[in-house]
């Protein structure tokens, strides 16, 4: 891999100027759901109830001590 820096612009000079192609098939997506794809998700479902109950659960040991006991 070279560093000079006018190879980059050598290599696409051609294709550099062109308009963006435009599909006939497809219309183009909303940028709703565009934005989608980027979105966080939850890649454990379920994980962030269990820590919070786990913390409930220390809190109240930490509160009550020995005392504490889970009536659920």
């Amino acid at each position: 891999m070279s560093s000079d820096p006018n190879l980059a612009g050598n290599l696409y000079a051609d294709i550099i100027d062109l308009p963006r192609p435009v599909s006939a098939k497809h219309p183009p997506m909303p940028m709703a759901d565009r934005a989608a794809q980027f979105a966080p998700f939850a890649a454990l479902s379920g994980h962030d109830d269990m820590i919070g109950e786990r913390l409930h659960e220390h809190t109240m040991q930490i509160e009550f001590g020995d005392q504490y006991w889970d009536l659920d």
